[in-house]
């Protein structure tokens, strides 16, 4: 492909190359450079792409797109904005495929991957075509899956995920779109048909500082799409409005202002039933997931699909067949006359969340596991330990992914938030002694909830990251106590 091509819609401040050389490929990361790549000069938040220009020409690129002249003598071409001349020149590189399929996205702090993979299961049984999925818990082309490293790949890597997926026939992709890929244009450029926003609650405040930049970010969908669908019972659907270019769609089910909203709204144990209200119609509804958060959950999804035709009833019928999702109120099986359930609660909206729902159908005690990110939000913290000490029965608090902090210092901040509480507490800092002490220590009746990490098959700490799969732990922590249940017989 020529150089012109692919810079096709790239702002282009200066040319310092032959626009008819032939290009083989576009990367960002100087260790993944071709003999004939384009190498686009990222200004990141770590690191400088400019600094790396000596180590991509080492590896044979032929020309740099940039926004300052390189100190090495090589071909290259100025814009201003280099992370937007990425997600461009990858787009075309790639021949657009977003073009060739409906893609659709979805924002906000919490029920992101359940809202995205209750479209894709919507679409697929409505509409019998296959569908992609990018998100936190994994990239899908149907049902085939393919790694994923974080919840909106940048931008190169999302492009060739988007070719993959047209080249494999998906007539729609539902994708999870973060703050930091709007902010940091990982997204740039790309056709959105539908945008959704779940909530906004506090979370990335390392990043973005302020809650009202971090709504901003989230608000960036709204321009890029063709049709949006907001959660009007969450206050932040306003600053979407502000910043949309687009039609709204208003959800809700607090008795406000809608145009799709749910009513009669049933919650118990397994799952939430009610009226799905679009028009002049209604229709009954049942999602087999528990929590109030499961009725707004359902209703951007419902919403999504009818504004990409779905007829509404065969969408709500599409929606009783949905299953949960991995590490969002999953439940292990231990058959030991408690309940232990596994949630990526991680904020606390989310930690609120997932305890209220509990505490709604739990016969004993209600006991809460959970630690906090280390490198991330710290004034979270706090916050989450007096929401689990608030609403729970006994608190275990460990780590998560201490990352580079030392563990003890995040558990600190946890703490802090609950010198009020008369509520029981433990700490042990390492999680699998944690979870094996909080196994052991069940009582009948008890749902255990084991909040944080959810999906991840991982621990960091450090800079290193270790394979640690909860259920595992659980599995192993279930049968140590079945074997000292046989000794002590």
């Amino acid at each position: 492909m020529k150089l012109s091509e692919i810079l096709k819609d790239v702002p282009v401040a200066e040319w310092h190359a032959d626009p008819d050389m032939e290009i083989t490929g576009v990367e960002a990361d100087s260790r993944r450079v071709k003999p004939g790549c384009l190498f686009v000069a990222v200004v990141g938040y770590e690191s400088d792409g400019h600094s790396y220009i000596p180590s991509a020409m080492e590896k044979g690129a032929a020309c740099v797109l940039c926004s300052r002249a390189p100190e090495k003598d090589i071909p290259y071409v100025l814009t201003e904005n280099t992370r937007r001349g990425l997600a461009l020149t990858a787009a075309n590189r790639y021949g657009r495929p977003a073009e060739k399929m409906k893609i659709v996205g979805v924002t906000g702090t919490n029920g992101k991957t359940t809202t995205t993979n209750l479209i894709k299961t919507i679409l697929e049984k409505t509409t019998g075509r296959t569908v992609g999925l990018v998100g936190t818990n994994g990239n899908y082309i149907g049902s085939t899956p393919l790694p994923a490293e974080r919840t909106t790949p940048e931008s190169n890597e999302l492009q060739e995920l988007f070719a993959r997926m047209a080249d494999a026939g998906c007539s729609f992709v539902v994708m999870e779109v973060s703050s930091h890929a709007l902010f940091l244009d990982r997204v740039y450029g790309v056709p959105f048909e539908v945008g959704v926003f779940t909530n906004l609650t506090e979370d990335h405040l390392d990043f973005h500082r302020t809650m009202e930049e971090y709504g901003k970010a989230k608000a960036i969908l709204f321009s890029m799409c063709r049709r949006g669908s907001v959660n009007a019972d969450d206050p932040a659907w306003k600053v979407m409005a502000e910043n949309a270019s687009c039609p709204l769609t208003r959800t809700g089910a607090a008795g406000g202002d809608y145009d799709m909203w749910a009513e009669d709204v049933s919650l118990h144990d397994s799952g939430v039933d009610f009226t799905f209200r679009c028009g002049e119609g209604a229709w009954p509804a049942h999602l087999g997931i528990p929590g109030r958060f499961s009725v707004y959950n359902a209703l951007s999804a419902l919403s999504a699909v009818v504004l990409l035709g779905v007829d509404p009833g065969a969408a709500v019928e599409a929606l009783g067949e949905c299953a949960g999702v991995m590490g969002r109120a999953e439940v292990v099986p231990g058959g030991k006359g408690y309940t232990m359930l596994i949630d990526y609660a991680h904020t606390p909206d989310a930690m609120e969340n997932i305890i209220r729902t509990v505490r709604g159908f739990a016969r004993g005690r209600v006991v809460t596991l959970f630690g906090c990110g280390g490198d991330r939000d710290r004034t979270k913290r706090p916050i989450m330990g007096r929401i689990a000490a608030d609403l729970s029965d006994f608190v275990i608090v460990t780590s998560d992914n201490p990352r580079t902090e030392q563990p003890d210092a995040i558990i600190r901040d946890i703490l802090a938030g609950m010198t009020h509480t008369s509520t029981p507490y433990v700490v042990i800092e390492n999680r699998r002694e944690a979870i094996f002490w909080a196994v052991a220590h069940a009582q009948p009746g008890d749902v255990v909830i084991f909040a944080g990490k959810g999906h991840e098959t991982y621990q960091i700490i450090g800079k290193t990251k270790n394979h640690f799969d909860e259920r595992e732990v659980i599995r192993d922590a279930l049968a140590a106590l079945e074997r000292k249940e046989g000794n002590d017989a």
